[in-house]
């Protein structure tokens, strides 16, 4: 219990003419024609647009919010064209369900609110000891989210009216056993099979495909044998690492820095202090702490009269589990990893001494402090690496926004060169060759950014050879590049690829014997079923597929159970032909009535989730919510599809 004390510290014109005119002489007439593209609608619901601009913000703040919670997490992840799509969707989600709360005057109370802050874990650990709210500290938990406290609490309201609006259906989702058991039982339903399989892999040996044939197949599919574009390229990075190397300290400074902070450079006073807590919430009726309280104060005068027995006290009487194991140890702590009370009780004793009551928000504590470590004054030599790292990032950081703009204005003045920026600020050109559209497999860094490298690939970066904006590829870091020569994409002579060509006709070649074959075999099979060669009987099911093909699974399960024996054969794309013989038909089994519950709850939710979604897209077609940018996921799906078909 006693480590939650450890996680929970820590005029109009006018106006006008200043910010416009700066705008022209600073960005240029068309780049701030390209800053107004920002306003472009990507999406509309009743009329009403999300913009270029909000559907940026939206995904900055989400990748803040991954790079909080998962620092490991691959950056190539966030910028990806379907995670950016993902976010926008979830935006026209958000602003459908919102608009279907104000149409249903689904309303948040003022009382219902402050409930709801009240009840907030998040909310808890900024209150004070005395209990009031630290306004301050809720100021920047709002702050953080880049709003004030009006607006958090506002999008606190919208939230739950936007669960209200999907609760009103999934509250109401429901499954009779009936049919859910019909469901299952098709689901968990076996099926007896004998399978035979034509691998194409088996015919390889009964193709010798001719000159003409593999010249014909080069002609037909020039797109599989194509040099990807590259592109030569130089670019420089502005970051707080590149902003540190341009500053100089004075040793002057340094050791002036050192006399200041020594004793908080060589470290903090760490005292350790075992205690014995009676647990009495903060919320508890008052007549359980009160008795709480009786009981600290007789096991204090137990302790005071044989304070030798105060780990033995401390086992058998304390309630914190972490610590009553070992005597109430609680081993060495420095100031703000306890709560208030209890950390200025332990800093106020002397080695030896036992406190008075402790009273905190869990309760109330005996401590008794066993062990004072001062921390060792360390050399101005020691710390010198520590400290002149830790002055050139505060000035760095300070210094960073100032070159930044510098950054961003040079790269588009002197659009021809990246040599005028990089003296400038004193940055590194950093030359790059074979470098491609997409991220290379392992890429790190700049060359990872898919947006970085979709600036460079762009026409007016290939064609003229100019700088591309200073883009935003990490937080606190700008990135410029410039395309030095560029190679298209182009098919292959046939002399280059003779051998992946005759690869690829062979594979065609014995897939289609293969597959002939495999249909020859079912249609005599049919008539005459003593012929067959079949692997020895399977019991298949949805889910036990006998790491049998997804399309293969599909027609035996397909197949008319009123007509057994049943043959059905099925192409597997890209391997061959199967063909099975379905003998028998094998009911779900009976299960165990948990199992059974379970199942049926499962069923429900599946069926709840099914009905959520269909009241979505009913509340996409009221609205008239559309997305107007194009899927790259159905991109993705229609490329992986030409192909398969191609193949």
């Amino acid at each position: 219990m006693f480590d939650i004390f450890r996680k929970h510290t820590k005029i109009l014109m006018a106006g006008m003419f200043m910010l416009i005119i700066p705008s022209f002489v600073l960005f240029g007439v068309d780049q701030y024609n390209h800053m107004g593209d920002k306003g472009v609608a990507v999406a509309r619901i009743a009329g009403k647009e999300i913009t270029q601009s909000e559907w940026d913000a939206a995904h900055k703040r989400e990748v803040d919010r991954l790079r909080a919670s998962r620092p490991n997490l691959d950056a190539k992840i966030f910028d990806s064209p379907q995670a950016r799509y993902m976010v926008l969707e979830r935006l026209v989600r958000d602003q459908v369900l919102t608009m279907a709360a104000e149409k249903d005057s689904l309303l948040i109370s003022d009382a219902r609110l402050a409930r709801l802050l009240q009840d907030d874990p998040t909310i808890a650990t900024l209150r004070k000891p005395d209990g009031k709210l630290d306004m301050e500290k809720y100021r920047q938990l709002a702050a953080m989210q880049g709003l004030t406290p009006e607006g958090f609490e506002n999008s606190i309201r919208q939230d739950v009216a936007k669960q209200q609006v999907e609760l009103a259906v999934q509250s109401s989702g429901f499954a009779s056993p009936a049919t859910a058991d019909i469901a299952l039982n098709a689901f968990f339903e076996k099926r007896e099979v004998q399978v035979a399989s034509f691998l194409a892999a088996d015919y390889v040996s009964k193709v010798n495909p001719t000159e003409s044939e593999i010249q014909a197949f080069y002609t037909a599919n020039p797109a599989l044998f194509q040099a990807p574009e590259q592109a030569k390229l130089e670019y420089v990075v502005l970051d707080i690492d590149a902003v540190k190397k341009t500053i100089k300290l004075a040793d002057a400074d340094l050791q002036s820095f050192y006399t200041q902070n020594v004793a908080k450079l060589s470290g903090n006073e760490e005292r350790r202090a075992s205690h014995i807590l009676i647990s009495a919430a903060k919320s508890a009726p008052v007549a359980d702490r009160e008795k709480a309280l009786v009981k600290a104060k007789d096991l204090l005068k137990r302790v005071r009269s044989n304070p030798g027995s105060f780990a033995e006290l401390a086992k058998a009487n304390s309630q914190d589990p972490g610590s009553a194991a070992k005597g109430g140890d609680l081993d060495f702590f420095a100031r703000g990893a306890m709560v208030k009370p209890f950390e200025d009780a332990a800093f106020s004793l002397k080695v030896g001494d036992i406190s008075d009551v402790v009273e905190s928000d869990f309760g109330y504590h005996i401590i008794k402090l066993t062990e004072v470590k001062l921390p060792k004054q360390r050399s101005f030599e020691e710390l010198r690496p520590l400290i002149e790292n830790d002055l050139k990032t505060q000035q760095a950081q300070r210094k960073y926004a100032e070159m930044a703009e510098l950054f961003t204005n040079t790269v588009y003045e002197q659009s021809d060169n990246l040599k005028s920026v990089a003296d400038k600020l004193g940055l590194e050109i950093v030359t790059v060759d074979k470098l491609s559209r997409t991220p290379a497999v392992g890429a790190a860094g700049v060359l990872a950014s898919e947006k970085f490298l979709a600036s460079l690939f762009s026409p007016e970066s290939i064609e003229k050879k100019r700088n591309t904006e200073a883009l935003e590829t990490a937080v606190n870091q700008l990135t410029a590049g410039r395309v030095l020569s560029y190679s298209p994409a182009r098919t292959l002579p046939l002399t280059e690829v003779a051998s992946q060509v005759r690869e690829k006709v062979v594979a065609a070649q014995a897939l289609s014997l293969a597959v002939q074959d495999g249909k020859d075999k079912l249609a005599l099979w049919k008539k005459e079923p003593e012929k067959a060669t079949l692997a020895i009987p399977v019991l298949l099911s949805r889910d036990k597929t006998q790491n049998m093909a997804t399309p293969l699974v599909a027609a035996v399960l397909r197949a008319d159970k009123n007509a057994l024996p049943n043959w059905v054969g099925v192409e597997v794309a890209g391997m061959g032909y199967a063909v099975a013989k379905v003998t028998k038909v094998v009911p779900r089994g009976q299960a165990a009535q948990p199992s059974v519950l379970q199942e049926r709850e499962q069923y429900a939710q599946w069926w709840t989730a099914a009905e959520s979604q269909a009241y979505f897209l009913g509340l996409k077609e009221r609205f008239k919510a559309e997305i107007l940018v194009a899927s790259p996921l159905k991109n993705v799906d229609s490329t992986a599809s030409s192909t398969a078909a191609s193949k």
